[in-house]
This record gives C-alpha cells, structure tokens and sequence, in this order.
C-alpha cells in the first residue's frame, strides 16, 4: 500500500517575517545615530559654554577659573578631537553640534592669529625673564644686546648674573639701574628710578625714561609665581595680590605714556588679573602674529611674559630666539 507523504496545513506553516518597511527602517536608523551622538553632542556644547563664559567660572575652588583661562587658547583643539568623534560614530547631531564651539573660538581668538604688525616705530622695548639658574647668561646678554631694543627690562637676576648681564651690555646701554632681581637697561637716560611695593621684597621698578620724543613711564615687573598643588589647586593668592598692588601704582600714574612689561605669571585671558590689564592694551594682541607663546621655552604653552601699553600705540610685537633661559624674551615697537 502506498503512502502519500505528510503535507503540514497551510494553516500551521510558518511564514517568514514581513521586511520591515522603509519609513520603520529609517526612523530605527534615526534613533540609534541619535543615541550615537548625543554624548558627543553633550561635551560640544558644554565646551562651547566654558569658552564663551570662561570668566564667570569661579575662583573659590582652586582657581579653576584662572587654570582655565591660562590655558584657554588650547580649548580650540576639541573641535578637531569632536568632530573625529563625530565622524566615527557617523552622527550629524554631533557634527552640528561642533560648531558651536568652533565659532566661539573664533571669536575669541580669530583676530590673535592674524598677522597685525606694521613698520616702523619710535621705542623697541624688551623684556626677558633671564632665569637665575641660566647656564649661559654670557650667551643671553649678547642675544639681548642684538635684539635692537632701546630699553631692555630684566627678571631674575641674580648676585651672579648680574655683574654679567652689566658687563655684557654695558657697550650698547649707557643707562642702567638694578633692584634686586629687576633691571633696567636703557640706551635713554633713565630717571626716578625707584622699586614699586608690590611684595614684601622688590619685584618691580618704575622709571622714567627720556626719549627723544618725550618721557615714558616704564614699568617692569615680576609678579609672584604660581604652583599647581593637590591642596590648594592653582595656587595664584600671592600673584593675585602683587597684580592688584601693581594695578594701583599704574592708575597712579601721572605720565600719559606708559609701559608696563615683565613676567607676570599670568596670561591676558586670566580674570584674576583684570584690574591691572583692563587699564592697558597687549602688544601681541594688538600689533603681534599668533599668540606669542613665551614659557616653556623648549616648547612655549602659554604667555605670561607681557609687553603692556596705555597712550602708545604698537607697531609690531615678536619674540626673540631662546637663550638658556626656561621662559622666551618678548619685544615691542612702539609708536609714541
């Protein structure tokens, strides 16, 4: 007897599933770039913020604000760093979203990285912080004695260096006066010359200086260094309080042409250095090429070594070969 194989009912077979339908498929893909980039999206725009408000971030906290802000032109590298993310995880909400701290770095920092130096000059002023450990303060003198500058302004000197640094530019630089640490090299005579208090010990000098078309108030200073410690943070009281009393002896001044210059420990960005920088205009931003980085030498991170001005008017701002020193000397001409 023949047997007729066994055919399942229709009824129980099973059936492949449906394919999804395209609008199903398409707001599923949605969906999984949407969870993609929205960590990156996050971070774009929360960077976009600390940027834009970097002066409202507090100090009361380890001067977060002010490590900040000594840092602040390196914010820019996110956008590069997002927008890889971006990429990779292949989201167009997070593309978008780095923009925004692309243009609020451009607006910060567009006009620094132009090129806004001019010819000529009345004044060529330098300021270097010479390190007291220089192993070659004969080498550094000589740099400093080519630069061309009219007034050379010196932190750091030390009972070693200095008869060094007096001996080497002595050819070039009729006038000088030292205090301490700070010195005043001048190829104009030099005039009421005395140590501004801004630290129990002499970390700044003013001087009149004559040039030839007119006298010039020359500030060159050397403002508390600061430390990074697991305690304190970015210890920056002591630097705070010298800029302050710095700050004071500027606004008091009664010439109507002054330049303050030296190291400062600090960048033009940082708030807590506000009361002395609102009264002055920076060199480099005005009259320099980029940001002028000047510490570390070997490989220069930040500014803290400033040329700053009121009633002049820069012509251009550069900075000068490295010298042995840990920090690079900066230059300014200046139109008086």
């Amino acid at each position: 007897m023949l047997s007729t194989p066994h055919r399942p009912c229709p009824a129980t077979q099973e059936r492949p599933a449906d394919p999804p339908r395209d609008g199903a498929r398409s707001r599923a893909g949605r969906a999984i770039e949407g969870r993609r980039g929205r960590l990156v999206a996050g971070f774009a725009l929360c960077g976009a913020l600390l940027m834009m408000l970097h002066a409202q971030i507090p100090n009361r906290v380890g001067q977060l604000g002010s490590l900040f802000e000594t840092f602040l032109p390196w914010a820019g590298l996110s956008v590069p760093v997002l927008l890889t993310l971006a990429v990779v995880r292949r989201s167009r909400l997070a593309a978008v979203a780095v923009i925004a701290p692309a243009v609020v770095w451009v607006s910060l920092f567009g006009g620094v990285v132009t090129d806004k130096s001019s010819v000529g000059g009345d004044l060529i002023v330098v300021t270097h912080n010479v390190d007291e450990g220089n192993p070659d303060p004969e080498r550094t003198a000589r740099v400093l004695a080519g630069s061309g500058a009219h007034v050379l302004a010196l932190e750091e000197l030390s009972s070693k260096t200095t008869p060094v640094f007096e001996r080497e530019l002595a050819a070039g630089y009729r006038y000088h006066s030292v205090h301490l640490g700070i010195g005043l090299w001048s190829k104009y005579p030099l005039r009421h010359v005395e140590p501004v208090p801004i630290m129990p010990w002499t970390r700044a000098v003013r001087a009149t200086v004559d040039t030839p078309k007119g006298p010039v108030a020359v500030f060159a200073a050397h403002l508390a260094s600061v430390r990074v410690t697991p305690t304190a943070g970015f210890a920056t009281a002591r630097r705070n309080e010298a800029g302050r009393n710095l700050a004071e002896a500027v606004r008091a001044e009664p010439l109507p042409r002054v330049v303050v210059m030296g190291d400062l420990n600090g960048t033009g960005d940082d708030t807590a250095l506000r009361p002395l920088t609102s009264q002055l205009r920076s060199a480099q931003r005005e009259a320099g090429v980029g940001f002028g980085f000047t510490w570390p030498a070997s490989f220069p991170l930040v500014r803290i070594d400033q040329i700053l001005v009121r009633g002049v008017s820069p012509a251009s701002s550069w900075s000068l070969p490295a010298t042995g020193s840990d920090h690079l000397p900066v230059a300014a001409s200046l139109r008086l």
